[in-house]
């Protein structure tokens, strides 16, 4: 009899009905918090990355009329808060004035007794000048800003007011300040003894000067020409006694080769080094001498900068004296680099090479004012536009204009800090601007293409965050360091792949089950050892051993797999009740004493097979200096030549071969198979070492590219230590996934006749293939993202080359390296950021293209 009741209805209980709701509720709501942290990670990337593609921006901006006398305009000069202003003027008086209004203040004179002005120079921080005269003597000189920090109280009474911020007693300025402090700023000049630069006594009518700090031992160098077109170089060194604090200087002049006759000298420039002088005519013909040998000055070369017909109207070097810009009458501009080249028609190797051209100006450059800070500068034109440029990123990063009716410009200078610029035109107009440049040297260039630097025979993908002097440009393209995060991974994964899926395969498909619940639990707490660890242990006992026997580390990946299959071979050979008696963990053991066994005799083995294949010595034939190509291709062809013989062999007679064997009793099938076995291993050492042989006459070498030298910490370091963080993650995954494809298919396949390596190949692996590739997507994902391992093992070395034997630096790496150094809000904080959004996006495009794969995968499953 069935009991009616239990046919009624079933109500599922109301509590576990809200507790359902309630957890859908919150999977909903973790899902959508997970999306927006990352958008929100993502956001934040971008809003810190995008400052440094914008430009320059005016943050205030005066224009006056400056009450001063109509001389000639030498040179031009101001403080570095931007509060006085002062130049020199052709009568050899100096003016000073307040930057952004105008208002005059009582300059100190040079006291020059009516010397007549016939030529002037300013060395790069505008404070330090030389004038030349008519009477060939020449007189360094110094317009010095003083900035003293006084107590508010200390302001003087009766001072006038100039503006909002400064007041002035007629010769200072008094600037408050925060901390209820105020700025004094005054200016003091001093003036040197006349060198006389021409012997003859003949007028000067080219200067320049270079003044460089040397602790107590400044160097000045100085390069005047007359007008008997006869150039002298001279250089002062000076020296401090620090018990009497007085300062001495000593004098050494040379007389540079003389020119053609009838070639008139418009310009000259000397390095701060001294080592070059360069004399140039106005038609752009450039005369360089070498100064190598002070006494004995060489003409080495003469090169045209401009296109005939075009007028020479600007020289002058950026900061650094490596950089020499040109100017023309066409508006161009561009850039000079002295640079060793083959062939150069000159006698010291060296010659002028144009590397940078900028956007020109609509009308004649006629004015130039290098920043004191990197390699900004600012042109100006005839028409009245001034133009402020990177010399590196070549961006315009501000175009001003102070005169509407097109008045030229006719001196210029930036501020010390990069953050002001005035101008003064012909007629006494005067335009003064606060600007802000933050990321001047930062453009998609810099960071993405090749960039020509300074000492750099070539344009080249470079990172270089710091220097040691402040001539020092930084290089920041970020292309090594994806080049690096790329060769880090691919060479990981190439050493993680085959290991993690062929251990994963055995442990699903052969091992027993009793075994497998053993070693499945280790390989999971195998992937839960801090990376940190590994790359400590990487860096510090991995690292040397490996160095001190990279020979036998070599040999063992041919030593290993041979042995292992070999012993496999002898396993078949043994009874069948020993090999019953001997399966689990027995078995299981042995395949480690294998392994054990094949790396001791790589290691005994390594010394020899240096010997025989590397000249004895394996790091110095990377260097090229001894031994043959050969051997290495020989290693290098070795895999995919047996690849190729066994594929050949099986598709040949393989099948025949097969049931031949069936036919045969063990232990003799086996042998005949070992046989076989062999006769391929010949087949593809004989086949791969004539190949080899080949490539080497044709001139193919490893060494050029592929291999190379040897540093310590590498990237096969970085492989393997990678590699033990990356294998347990896919062997879990992948194992997981071939364990969950039915057993209906594996009955269905061995019921057909299948062998167990058939059906895992056919069958298994093609079934589980989105689980597999999923497993091998996610331990890329985590080798690209690994950052101590890579910081500690790799060496740190941004370079762009395939050597596995070389260091690299990961997007992760330098973001950990260099974020301690980076000033916030500065040009290097922000390109961290970005190679943080690149990480993030090479990561983001790994994963979207994996899960794709995976889904078409996984659609080609079901059809099974």
């Amino acid at each position: 009899m069935v009991n009616s009741e239990a046919k009624g209805p079933k109500k599922t209980r109301r509590w576990v009905l809200i507790a359902d709701r309630i957890a859908d509720m919150v999977i909903s709501v973790g899902g959508i918090l997970v999306i927006a942290a990352v958008l929100g990670i993502m956001i934040f990337l971008v809003y810190e990355v995008v400052p440094l593609f914008e430009g320059g921006t005016v943050q205030s901006h005066s224009d006056y009329a400056l009450d001063v006398k109509r001389e000639p305009i030498l040179g031009l000069s101001m403080d570095e808060h931007k509060t006085i202003a002062a130049c020199a003027m052709k009568d050899a008086t100096v003016s000073a004035w307040h930057a952004r209004t105008g208002a005059l203040l009582t300059a100190p004179s040079f006291g020059l007794k009516g010397k007549t002005v016939t030529a002037f120079a300013q060395s790069l921080d505008t404070s330090n000048m030389a004038l030349g005269f008519s009477d060939g003597t020449v007189r360094l000189g110094r317009i010095l800003f003083f900035s003293e920090v006084l107590p508010a109280e200390a302001m003087p009474a009766g001072l006038k007011k100039i503006d909002d911020q400064d007041s002035s007693d007629g010769s200072s300025i008094y600037s408050t300040i925060t901390g209820k402090q105020i700025r004094k700023t005054s200016v003091k000049l001093e003036l040197e003894d006349e060198i006389q630069a021409s012997e003859t006594g003949s007028p000067i009518v080219a200067l320049d000067y270079r003044y460089t700090e040397f602790g107590e031992r400044p160097k000045k160098r100085l390069a005047a020409v007359d007008s008997q077109g006869l150039a002298t170089v001279v250089l002062v060194e000076s020296k401090l006694n620090l018990f009497t604090r007085k300062m001495t200087s000593d004098t050494v002049k040379t007389r540079l080769p003389a020119i053609p006759e009838g070639e008139l000298i418009s310009h000259v420039l000397v390095t701060g080094m001294g080592d070059d002088v360069y004399l140039a005519q106005a038609d752009g013909k450039v005369h360089r001498y070498s100064m190598r040998d002070f006494e004995h000055p060489v003409l080495a070369e003469t090169v045209g900068v401009l296109p005939s017909g075009v007028e020479l109207t600007v020289l002058g070097f950026l900061l650094g004296d490596k950089s020499m810009v040109v100017g023309g009458s066409d508006g161009s501009v561009t850039i000079f680099f002295l640079m060793e080249r083959k062939g150069a028609a000159s006698s010291d190797g060296l010659s002028l090479v144009r590397t940078r051209e900028f956007k020109p100006h609509n009308s004649a450059v006629t004015g130039f004012a290098p920043s004191q800070r990197g390699k900004t500068f600012a042109t100006s034109d005839s028409g009245g536009q001034v133009w402020l440029r990177h010399g590196t990123s070549q961006k315009t990063l501000l175009r001003l204009s102070s005169s509407p009716d097109k008045v030229s410009q006719e001196a210029m200078v930036i501020a010390p800090q990069l953050n002001g610029l005035l101008a003064v035109r012909s007629d006494r107009r005067t335009s003064y601007w606060d600007i802000d440049v933050p990321h001047p040297e930062i453009s998609l260039h810099t960071l993405f293409g090749k960039v020509w630097y300074e000492d750099y025979p070539e344009p080249t993908y470079t990172w270089q965050s710091a220097g040691a002097t402040d001539a020092f440009e930084p290089k920041v393209s970020i292309v090594p360091l994806i080049f690096g995060t790329l060769k880090g991974t691919f060479y990981s994964l190439l050493f993680a792949i085959p290991i993690a899926l062929l251990a994963a395969i055995y442990t699903s498909e052969f091992l027993p089950y009793r075994v497998r619940g053993k070693v499945k639990p280790v390989m999971e707490v195998m992937a839960s050892l801090p990376s940190v660890v590994l790359g400590f242990v990487a860096a510090l006992v991995l690292a040397p051993v490996i160095e001190t026997w990279i020979a036998a580390v070599i040999l063992v990946f041919a030593v290993l797999p041979l042995s292992l299959i070999l012993a496999a071979y002898l396993w078949q050979s043994l009874p069948s009740p020993v090999v019953l008696r001997l399966e689990g963990i027995p078995k299981f053991s042995l395949m480690f004493v294998v392994v054990a066994g094949s790396m001791y005799l790589a290691y005994a083995a390594g010394p020899i097979f240096e010997r025989l294949f590397f000249a004895g010595n394996f790091k110095s034939w990377l260097n090229g200096g001894i031994g043959r190509a050969t051997p290495f291709l020989f290693v290098l062809i070795i895999p995919a030549m047996g690849l190729l013989v066994s594929l050949l062999a099986g598709r040949i007679f393989g099948y025949r071969f097969t049931v031949y064997l069936r036919k045969i009793p063990m232990p003799y099938s086996a042998l005949l198979d070992f046989l076989r076995w062999l006769g391929i291993v010949a087949a593809t050492a004989a086949l791969s070492y004539a190949l080899a042989v080949f490539l080497e006459a044709l001139g193919l070498d490893p060494r050029d590219g592929l291999v190379g030298t040897y540093v310590q910490r590498n990237t096969l370091i970085v492989s393997f230590a990678m590699g033990f963080a990356v294998i347990p993650i896919i062997y879990t995954l992948a194992d997981d996934a071939l364990s969950a494809v039915p057993d209906h298919l594996r009955s269905a396949s061995l019921g057909c006749g299948a062998t167990l390596w058939q059906t895992a190949i056919w069958i298994i692996i093609p079934t589980a293939l989105s689980g597999v590739f999923s497993a091998v997507m996610i331990g890329m994902g985590r080798a690209v993202g690994e950052t101590m391992i890579m910081v500690m093992a790799a060496g740190n070395t941004p370079l762009m080359d395939l050597n596995v034997f070389d260091g690299l630096r990961a997007l992760s790496a330098n973001i950990a390296v260099e974020m301690p150094e980076a000033p916030k809000d500065g040009s290097l904080y922000r390109v961290l950021f970005l190679t943080g959004l690149v990480l993030f996006a090479m990561t983001f495009v790994i994963n979207t293209v994996a899960e794709l794969v995976r889904l078409h995968f996984r659609k080609r499953a079901m059809q099974l």
